[in-house]
């Protein structure tokens, strides 16, 4: 199959573990970026801001989500533009210790079945009916 006849487009995924080592910092960075994104408390997206900072300061992962923009990933990359992204954060138990912590070789049950169902992302900080933060932009 030439170049012509395949997509342009390429499904790149990434996952990570990382650690929270200083959760007071990780939420302060997440409240000043929602507070430049929202700007002046009590504007017309007042309710917005106020669920996005309530969920920064009671959940690590939801800080993290709000912080992560993938578009920063690819951006310096040339010759290429990202389409469409999304992400999801959650806290998990990992043991670095542990011999199976990190499986490369173990399937992912959603990853390639091509049966997605983009409906289901949702929009930057919204919690889904599983407990998962989720992050589309």
């Amino acid at each position: 199959m030439s170049t012509s006849e395949t997509s342009r487009f390429v499904r790149l995924r990434v996952e990570m573990v990382l650690e929270i080592t200083d959760a007071d910092a990780l939420s302060g960075t997440a409240l000043e970026s929602i507070a430049a994104e929202y700007g002046e408390p009590g504007g017309e997206s007042a309710e917005e801001r106020l669920h996005a900072e309530s969920a920064v300061r009671e959940d690590g992962a939801e800080a993290l989500a709000s912080l992560i923009d993938p578009f920063d990933l690819v951006a310096e990359v040339p010759g290429v533009e990202l389409a469409q992204a999304s992400w999801t954060s959650e806290i998990v138990d990992y043991d670095p210790e542990e011999p199976d912590a990190w499986d490369l070789d173990e399937e992912d049950e959603g990853y390639g079945d091509g049966d997605e169902d983009d409906d289901d992302v949702a929009h930057n900080g919204e919690e889904h009916d599983d407990g998962e933060q989720r992050s589309s932009r």
